[in-house]
């Protein structure tokens, strides 16, 4: 990646088209090649403020329309390594969403209920209602993820005909990645805009924020000994991401690869791209029959006329 800072065109939202952060159908993303300290238009952390206020404020507007409109819903799935900032973006750019209209979702280890369905089931009642968004801290990924760098949690699922590691192989994979994409046209088809982000954090800067998490005692219910535990198997969750994401980022539920070494700037690049999409769908107020514009007339007439 470059890091050519311009002038920050903040009602263009450029970062939904850059191709620095999308991953186009058929891309052979490879992550290494990814520098996660970029920061796109931005000059500075201040630069990068300015537009997520703005899209903040721009957002509110949307999700009100979104939600009388009824006829899209928003689906925002957020992966990333430990330490990443999946909790504080959600934080600070969902900030002025009217929480009547979200819901967020964090998955964590299946549970026994959970295991006896498939893998998609408990992901179901947690989609969003027309007009609604949803947003998913992890998620259905993680059945291709953690479960592709520990196999063996696969055998939990007690699937037919998968009773050894052995038997988990790439038509395995694929054959997941297949089921993956075809839940997701469905939900496109029937009215969900699904966006995609993986946190990408250097493993760098993990180490970091991990060591912060020991020594400031207010961020010490953050840390667990099983992340550290988790760095040693960092270049196969970066295969497995990779494979995903190559795998099941279509134009109707594409990825986005966001650099996460700068907060700010990730928190500026995830608020402008939902931004951008919900912006694409056209959305407007329902409109009135003439019957309901009469009865709403009628009913200006008799507020304006009664008796005090």
């Amino acid at each position: 990646m470059k890091n050519d800072s311009t002038k920050n065109q903040s009602t263009d939202h450029n970062l939904r088209h850059d191709e620095n952060l999308l991953v186009k159908e058929g891309s052979n993303l490879k992550l290494k090649d990814l520098d996660p300290k970029y920061t796109a238009i931005f000059k500075d952390k201040e630069d990068a403020e300015e537009m997520l206020q703005n899209d903040i404020e721009q957002m509110a507007a949307l999700q009100n329309i979104l939600y009388a409109s009824a006829k899209y819903s928003l689906l925002i799935v957020f992966q990333a390594m430990d330490a990443a900032g999946k909790d504080s973006t959600i934080k600070h750019v969902m900030s002025g969403i009217n929480p009547q209209g979200c819901v967020v979702t964090s998955f964590k280890q299946p549970s026994h209920e959970e295991l006896a369905h498939d893998y998609l089931w408990r992901i179901n009642e947690h989609l969003p209602r027309r007009g609604m968004i949803s947003i998913f801290n992890r998620s259905h990924y993680e059945e291709v993820l953690v479960t592709r760098v520990h196999p063996q949690y696969i055998l939990a699922q007690n699937i037919p005909g998968i009773d050894s590691v052995d038997k988990i192989d790439k038509q395995f994979w694929h054959d997941r990645y297949e089921s993956i994409n075809n839940f997701e046209k469905h939900l496109a088809e029937n009215g969900t805009v699904i966006l995609k982000f993986f946190l990408h954090v250097s493993k760098e800067e993990q180490k970091k924020r991990f060591l912060k998490r020991i020594d400031e005692h207010e961020k010490n219910w953050k840390f667990s000994s099983a992340d550290v535990k988790e760095r040693e198997y960092w270049d196969k969750y970066m295969e497995a991401y990779e494979d995903a994401i190559n795998n099941t980022s279509k134009k109707h539920a594409p990825w986005y690869v966001i650099p996460a070494d700068k907060k700010w700037f990730m928190r500026a690049a995830v608020g402008d791209i939902i931004v951008g999409t919900l912006e694409s769908l056209k959305l407007s107020y329902p409109k009135v029959s003439q019957e309901e514009l009469a009865e709403l007339n009628k009913a200006k007439t008799l507020l304006i006329n009664e008796v005090k």
